[in-house]
């Protein structure tokens, strides 16, 4: 009985170990290097639309705190206004 304890454990972990040699081997596939490419393209891609989207809204907050909305002010005010921010102006 202990004899067949000992194989069958044995077996089990020869199993583990082919399975794990066998995962990290694919991974330097040719196929496995272009998955691991594609899925750090893709997480790049992600994280350019994210800072993307955060300068969009911090250019509209800007825009909103200057007073330069679109029709709000024409384009010499918010030049003299970017040139010297503390000028008085009509609100």
């Amino acid at each position: 009985m202990r004899r067949l304890f000992w194989v069958a454990l044995g077996a089990v972990v020869g199993i583990l170990v082919v399975r794990k040699v066998s995962r990290a081997a694919s991974a330097f596939t040719p196929e496995g290097v272009s998955g691991s490419l594609a899925s750090w393209g893709d997480g790049l891609r992600e994280l350019a639309g994210a800072v993307r989207e955060g300068m969009a809204e911090r250019e509209q907050e800007l825009r909103v705190a200057l007073g330069v909305e679109a029709g709000a002010m024409d384009p010499q005010e918010a030049r003299d206004l970017l040139e010297n921010p503390t000028t008085p102006r009509d609100i």
